[in-house]
């Protein structure tokens, strides 16, 4: 990504923010997916503006987004395409704690070569992937904050080390399975904090947290623009079966169950996941 469309994609992504605001303040109706999963009215118009937006910049790259998937709109993807998550955290905009998130991923061959998370409800927003300037490319991740419809202090993140004391590990708010709870307690840990969104895999990548497992259902647009900023930060996401490093995939003729992904392991360190997954 050059700069010129890496500044596009942010702010994009903060005006589907602005755009969830002015419904965040307002009284809303929810309605239930297929899945019983919530969706508001900001989830929808928050994806007009991304989808919008990318048929503007970038007419030939597929979009994959989740309320069209939902809707039945699953185009034919390719090796390289937009995962788009309009409203991550629909379950935290209810209870108005403002961990939710506007999430725009871009997928070559597999691999999240960059991604931006919008926390709109908390001004901050985390980019990061592939620089390519000049015929050279560089992997960088950021964290700045939203003001006045930009972002300013502006500042790069990378993972940390893993305190001999004990890590901190975060797991979902709203979505915690047994399994993963299983996972934790067998770990030295010195915090768990339980947040919601892709705020978590943010929080890895910025060295808030070390740790995220996920033993519980997620869709590719659940993620994969907070495994860019993780990976570009120096960290990993890898399967929690084998270790290996987590791809993306849209098969020919997919369906929206096609696009679940399987349990994963977030960290800032490898060595860390050596502990839990067989062959990271």
């Amino acid at each position: 990504m050059t700069e010129d469309q890496i500044s596009f994609l942010n702010l994009l992504a903060l005006r589907a923010g602005e755009e969830i605001l002015k419904i965040y303040a307002e009284p809303f109706e929810v309605e239930n997916k297929v899945d019983g999963s919530p969706v508001t009215k900001a989830d929808a118009a928050a994806e007009e503006i991304i989808l919008a937006g990318l048929a503007e910049k970038f007419p030939d790259i597929p979009v994959v987004a989740e309320e069209a998937v939902e809707a039945g709109k699953l185009p034919a993807a390719g090796a390289r395409y937009f995962l788009v998550d309009p409203l991550d955290g629909t379950k935290e905009f209810l209870k108005k704690n403002g961990e939710f998130t506007v999430n725009i991923a871009l997928i070559e061959d597999g691999h999240p070569v960059f991604g931006v998370v919008s926390a709109p409800a908390l001004e901050e927003i985390y980019w990061g992937g592939e620089f390519r300037e000049n015929g050279k490319t560089e992997t960088r991740a950021f964290k700045g904050t939203i003001a006045n419809g930009g972002i300013s202090d502006v500042a790069p993140i990378s993972v940390r080390t893993p305190p001999v004391d004990g890590i901190s590990v975060l797991a979902s708010r709203s979505h915690l399975s047994e399994e993963t709870s299983a996972l934790i307690s067998r770990l030295s840990v010195a915090e768990q904090l339980n947040v919601g969104s892709s705020l978590k895999l943010c929080w890895v990548a910025a060295g808030r947290a070390d740790f995220y497992p996920r033993l519980a259902p997620t869709m590719q647009w659940d993620i994969a623009a907070g495994d860019a900023v993780v990976r570009a930060a120096g960290g990993a996401v890898v399967l929690a079966s084998t270790g290996e490093d987590f791809v993306y995939r849209v098969p020919e003729n997919a369906r929206k169950d096609d696009l679940r992904n399987p349990f994963f392991l977030a960290a800032g360190c490898r060595n860390l996941l050596r502990d839990v997954a067989p062959a990271a």
